[in-house]
């Protein structure tokens, strides 16, 4: 019988390694990711979505994230990415340690700064 919690575990490690190519954050901790799921023979689906709808590089980030978890997870039987739009991705579902990265990166706190905008309105 597989450890559906222990590849899981490792789908988020890799998902961690796999980055927007536009923001220089992983895509886990961006808050890109929605679900991962793991059935009982080991096929995997994570449910993940962008930060635009028209993002130009969605079927390359799908393509590198299937690689990337197929790569680090050789028990995942299967690797399916689907993108889902709702609920929406907004700054807030960054996780602490994304937001600490773009501290770094930017000299300033991004999210707290887009939720000042985004309560002021």
């Amino acid at each position: 019988m597989i450890d559906k919690d222990q590849i899981r575990n490792k789908i988020i490690e890799a998902l961690k390694e796999s980055y927007d190519p536009e923001i220089p954050v992983n895509v886990y901790d961006l808050g890109l990711v929605y679900g991962v799921d793991v059935d009982d023979e080991g096929n995997v689906e994570i449910r993940m979505t962008l930060t635009a709808v028209g993002c130009p590089m969605a079927g390359l980030i799908v393509y590198r994230i299937e690689e990337e978890v197929r790569g680090k997870v050789p028990e995942a039987k299967s690797v399916r990415v689907r993108l889902v739009w709702e609920p929406a991705w907004s700054p807030e579902r960054i996780t602490p340690e994304g937001r600490e990265a773009l501290k770094k990166l930017y000299g300033y706190d991004v999210v707290g700064e887009w939720l000042n905008m985004y309560r002021a309105k």
